[in-house]
């Protein structure tokens, strides 16, 4: 059983940054694919970013493309979301997610294992 536990939220400015972490009680980390999602009030969870196990792999939600990358550090089991050019449509409750799968896994009913989520907030 994999412990994910999301930090780095807050409240931001339009035009700000924020960056989220996400750490992992599990030390093969390294074996997962890794993915962050986000979900605003009143609507469904939706796909962000995601990287392979050894991190030679991303892909990105168009709506985030250019403005946020995602990364890992698996000698420290953690997964990062770099978020520039924050946008008021940015506010949501992110989470991460983990799957033991050499694939880039994009839909969220793959992913085995989920944080409890960060709320992001961008002020306008």
């Amino acid at each position: 059983q994999v412990q994910l536990v999301e930090s780095g939220g807050g409240l931001v400015q339009a035009g700000g940054s924020l960056r989220l972490s996400c750490a992992a009680s599990d030390s093969t980390l390294s074996w997962y694919t890794m993915g962050w999602f986000r979900q605003a009030p009143g609507k469904d969870r939706e796909f962000v970013a995601a990287i392979s196990w050894r991190g030679v792999s991303s892909s990105y939600a168009d709506s985030v493309k250019g403005r946020f990358t995602i990364s890992r550090d698996n000698a420290v089991n953690t997964i990062y979301l770099q978020m520039n050019s924050l946008k008021p449509e940015d506010t949501a409750v992110y989470y991460c997610a983990a799957d033991r799968s050499y694939a880039i896994l994009t839909t969220s009913g793959d992913y085995d294992y989920w944080g409890q989520g960060t709320q992001v907030t961008v002020s306008s």
